[in-house]
């Protein structure tokens, strides 16, 4: 199943897929993860990819953020074709276009939470003033303003992962990837987690793409991708939502 183009949504493609496929060598059996996906995500959309264990989702992902090349097909992120970049190109156009976030919360131990912010934003910024005061400014947009000079053992798991999601927005990237965001949280942080994902999307216009099995999660989505044995199994949703705050517009 092929999802509708953002020509067709009358958005512009933050994020474009055409026929690509993924296959990882077993002995003398290939296996085929993502099998022929072709999408368009508009910018400032909201996507959850929904799916099983095995199903692909977090190969796909893995495949937007240039983490690893597709077999075939082609990927171009906000018109930029990444399936044409070297390895050292890949990494600096990550660096400077995508914010990730994983499940495990990454956070290095001795650093406080501003420290952890900073140490991402020092890649781009060199004034350190300008560093702080930027990665502050983030810690507050996710609540933790008053925590920034805590270690991560003195957080929670909620509020770790809300460093981690302040690190990568401090990047000021187009782009959002987060996979299994809430996998190792409690079901209550878990919502308030998505929830905070969702006020961010609105509030910086950055397109957000989130891999998970947490079916709930499509409740806040502007849309929803199923993805079964490396395929788009449905699409729920059509982006309106997303084109409407493009356009400076609300939705009912």
């Amino acid at each position: 199943m092929k999802a509708r183009s953002s020509s067709e949504r009358g958005g512009k493609a933050a994020v474009r897929l055409e026929g690509v496929t993924k296959e990882y060598q077993t002995g003398s059996r290939s296996v085929r993860v993502v099998d022929e996906v072709s999408l368009d995500i508009m910018d400032g959309e909201f996507i959850v990819i929904l799916g099983p264990s095995g199903s692909g989702k977090t190969t796909l992902l893995n495949l937007i953020s240039a983490l690893t090349r597709p077999t075939s097909g082609r990927i171009w992120i906000g018109g930029h074709d990444v399936t044409a970049l070297s390895d050292a190109d890949s990494t600096r156009f990550r660096a400077e276009h995508i914010g990730l976030v994983f499940q495990f919360f990454n956070l290095f131990p001795a650093l406080t939470a501003l420290e952890n912010v900073e140490i991402g934003v020092a890649l781009t910024l060199k004034d350190p003033a300008e560093v702080e005061k930027r990665s502050l400014r983030y810690l507050e947009m996710v609540g933790l303003g008053e925590m920034a000079d805590k270690f991560p053992s003195q957080l929670s798991g909620g509020e770790q992962q809300r460093v981690a999601v302040a690190r990568a927005l401090a990047m000021e990237p187009s782009i959002l990837l987060a996979d299994e965001p809430t996998g190792n949280l409690d079901s209550e942080t878990g919502e308030t987690m998505w929830t905070l994902l969702k006020d961010l999307n609105r509030k910086t216009g950055t397109t957000v793409i989130a891999v998970t099995h947490w079916d709930e999660a499509s409740a806040i989505a502007d849309r929803t991708i199923r993805i079964r044995s490396g395929r788009i199994e449905s699409v729920k949703g059509d982006g309106k939502a997303a084109a409407a705050r493009e356009k400076g517009t609300t939705t009912a």
